[in-house]
């Protein structure tokens, strides 16, 4: 019984000092649904003559 008596003096003080938790958010209201542009909205497609300004290497960084 001293076990329970503990517990509770515990759950009191924890309560005392925090107060109780923030309602549950349901699911629905953290997520949102959006339409998708087919080509992921910015309408640029792949260059692959550009690509290096977009993926650097250390080497080349370093001039080696």
């Amino acid at each position: 019984m001293s076990d329970k008596g503990t517990a509770d003096t515990a759950a009191a003080a924890r309560h005392a000092r925090f107060g109780k938790l923030p309602e549950r958010i349901r699911y629905e209201d953290m997520t949102e649904e959006r339409e998708a542009a087919p080509n992921g909205g910015n309408g640029v497609s792949y260059n692959p003559e550009g690509s290096w300004q977009y993926f650097s290497c250390l080497a080349l960084d370093l001039g080696l």
